[in-house]
């Protein structure tokens, strides 16, 4: 029990399993969280983990009363972590003139947004006593500004980046940090399907690295890799006129079923 304590959600695929096996390497304990418990328990036992300083919480953050009660039963088994990844998230294209894809919207949010801040809840009074902890939103470059077909994640990931700075605000007298890690470009299942180049393109163990260092250093916001920060950076200056017309012909996010 003295080891430190990571909880992440999402833990099941891609970033999720990348920061868990980054966490586990530098001596932490675990506490992981994924709507597919069955899968993450056989993922464990097949990475080797020791039983003893892993976790596996069943629940589906758009559940709220199911993803706070897994925090409260963390806090209850393992104790208060020390840092908490909102990782869990999902991203499918939108066209705005079909109906059905406002479901894909409330979906997104609820998964990216408010299953965020359900994460966050259940640990945000025992840090504020014990005047520690990291509590870390995974946003995305995406977040910058909006493209094509992407209505629902891009402005969910907007979300995530004016959510977790008005926290930040909120929990920096009480000695809690809130950090806002914006990836590029992942070789995970959420970006295989895309239709477009994925420029500086990284590796899940590759980012897990950058993200674990970035996380440990209690940075507010970083984009990784940097060469995504300065295109996001580049992006977020640019005129609209300039934007839109860059922009122009690119292929739109696939929607679901596509």
């Amino acid at each position: 029990m003295s080891a430190p304590l990571a909880y992440i959600t999402g833990a099941s695929s891609g970033i999720g399993q990348a920061l868990a096996l980054r966490y586990y390497r530098g001596g932490h304990r675990l506490a992981l969280v994924a709507r597919r418990a069955a899968e993450l328990q056989a993922w464990v036992q097949a990475q080797g983990l020791e039983a003893s300083r892993v976790a596996v919480y069943g629940a589906d953050v758009r559940d709220v009363p199911g993803i706070t009660g897994a925090g409260r039963d963390c806090i209850a088994t393992q104790g208060l972590p020390d840092v908490v990844i909102a990782n869990a998230g999902i991203s499918v294209g939108m066209d705005t003139a079909v109906a059905e894809d406002l479901e894909v919207m409330r979906s997104t949010y609820e998964t990216n947004n408010l299953g965020m801040a359900a994460t966050f809840q259940p640990f945000v009074a025992g840090m504020r006593a014990r005047r520690s902890g990291r509590l870390v939103g995974i946003a995305s470059v995406a977040g910058i500004r909006g493209l094509p077909g992407h209505g629902a994640y891009c402005s969910s990931k907007a979300a995530v980046i004016s959510y977790c700075e008005s926290l930040r605000g909120e929990l920096r007298p009480d000695g809690v940090k809130v950090v806002t890690i914006a990836p590029g470009y992942i070789d995970t299942p959420l970006t295989r399907d895309n239709r477009y180049g994925m420029p500086f393109l990284m590796r899940p163990d590759d980012f897990a690295d950058k993200a674990f260092a970035a996380i440990e250093r209690g940075v507010r916001f970083r984009v990784i890799p940097w060469q995504m920060g300065v295109a996001a950076r580049l992006l977020r200056l640019m005129p609209d006129a300039l934007f839109d017309l860059a922009l122009a012909g690119r292929p739109r996010k696939r929607r679901q079923g596509e």
